[in-house]
């Protein structure tokens, strides 16, 4: 059995509606290798200073920083996307955080989405943090899909260094995550690991319990090599109580360890 060097790690996103300082209590008890923090509303998520604080108390790294780009968080760190994007450069860097995840523009950014791709070739210029785009999805509304991002929601023809793959996403936009692996190749920076059932809703279900191919994209990931970060971003508003709410990481966590302990060594002997 051959493990791959991808830390698995939990998105602050996961524990929701319970505080930041909640999800690195959790991930630390669990058994997570990192936090991916999904900057937001909650004051804490905003703060370098109180995010190390809570890294070297529960002794876990900070792996990622997920800027605000929702659309609940555009006036976090001001409405300029630029300036968000240096925010959580500089955030990244003074955590030792390796990877931003930022969405594509919104269609309406028309400024911001011409000079994206550009951007952040610039960036990359200036930096070793892997600005990460995360592939999105379409919006639906009475059976017609709304242009919500340009150029697109899809990232696998648009030149962007590193990418973020959700599973999530995928199931919403109906795409194949296998393929988009295979077409990504070496630009596959992060994943983001959850489930869908295929419906119109970004469902963020625990792993497994979906319809997407959970198990064999950490299996093809692992067979691959993959070095980048694993990061379990999953929905668990619907748990009562802290206790319910462990046991859907804990499982969540198991699965996502179990398959990417693959067995390659047996799929070269074949």
């Amino acid at each position: 059995m051959q493990v791959p060097d991808a830390k698995v790690c939990l998105s602050t996103s996961s524990t929701y509606p319970e505080s930041t300082g909640a999800a690195f209590e959790m991930a630390a008890n669990l058994g997570f290798d990192g936090i991916e923090v999904m900057v937001g509303v909650d004051p804490v998520s905003q703060d370098a200073d109180a995010l190390r604080h809570l890294s070297e108390y529960h002794q876990i790294p900070i792996i990622a920083i997920h800027a605000p780009c929702l659309l609940i968080t555009q006036r976090v760190w001001g409405t300029e996307p630029w300036v968000k994007l240096d925010r959580a450069r500089e955030v990244a860097e003074r955590l030792g955080a390796e990877t931003v995840v930022v969405h594509p523009p919104f269609r309406w950014q028309r400024d911001y989405a011409k000079a994206f791709e550009a951007g952040l070739a610039s960036l990359a210029e200036e930096t070793d943090i892997a600005f990460a785009v995360e592939n999105m999805y379409p919006w639906r509304a009475r059976g017609r899909e709304v242009k919500a991002y340009a150029p697109d929601w899809d990232i696998v023809d648009r030149d962007y260094p590193h990418v973020t793959l959700d599973l999530s996403h995928t199931a919403v936009s109906h795409s194949d995550p296998l393929a988009m692996i295979d077409a990504l190749g070496d630009r596959l920076r992060h994943l983001h690991m959850a489930d869908g059932s295929g419906s119109n809703k970004d469902e963020h279900l625990i792993p497994g319990r979906g319809t997407q191919p959970c198990a064999e994209v950490l299996e093809a990931l692992a067979r691959r090599g993959f070095t980048g970060n694993v990061v379990l971003e999953v929905n668990t508003r619907r748990c009562s109580n802290r206790r319910e709410r462990e046991a859907d990481l804990a499982e969540a966590l198991a699965f996502t360890r179990l398959h990417l302990a693959a067995a390659v060594e047996l799929d070269r002997d074949r």
